[in-house]
């Protein structure tokens, strides 16, 4: 079964636990940390996935180190540690925030622009996509990329909305070639 199919089976599962707790909220700040460790902590990785360590010292080194976490982060990190599968917890908790922000009419999106956005620019910017997409809310994640002439491309899932000179200046090439 591909990792992304096993992934989402865990998110699933973990989503649905958020909501017979009551606390999908406090899941999300967590496993957002969690995941922060993991993808920052490449030591952490490793020892989790070397063969000579038992399950034991990495379930040991799980709760020392989430000891300010709820019982049951702590212990879904351990039973995908039993289940030898510490490789896709990122994957998992990317697939748990997806449904969580799903289930509440929000939107994750990467702007691309060639200096970091205000905060007055991003607000206005999410808001204008949060009624164009017809959700609830749109979180921008600002990425800078020096390679844009000047605008912007936002990124929501699978479509890029272009507003940059270069994309403009694509379309208006395409434009032309078609009347040819």
């Amino acid at each position: 079964m591909s990792e992304t199919v096993v992934a989402k089976r865990y998110a699933e599962a973990l989503f649905q636990l958020g909501i017979e707790k009551n606390n999908l909220d406090e899941l999300v700040t967590e496993f957002t940390t969690v995941r922060d460790v993991f993808q920052d902590n490449k030591e952490l990785n490793l020892f989790l996935l070397h063969p000579a360590v038992s399950s034991e010292k990495k379930k040991e080194l799980i709760a020392g180190s989430f000891t300010n976490l709820q019982k049951d982060v702590v212990n879904t990190l351990k039973l995908l540690i039993d289940r030898h599968r510490t490789v896709i917890i990122p994957a998992i908790i990317d697939q748990f925030i997806q449904l969580v922000n799903n289930a509440k009419g929000i939107v994750e999106a990467t702007v691309y622009s060639t200096r970091a956005l205000s905060e007055n620019e991003k607000r206005e910017l999410e808001l204008s996509f949060a009624k164009r997409l017809n959700k609830t809310a749109v979180t921008f994640d600002n990425k800078i990329d020096s390679s844009l002439i000047g605008g912007i491309k936002i990124r929501v899932g699978n479509t890029i909305y272009d507003g940059t000179i270069s994309g403009k200046l694509k379309n208006i090439e395409r434009k032309l070639m078609t009347a040819n």
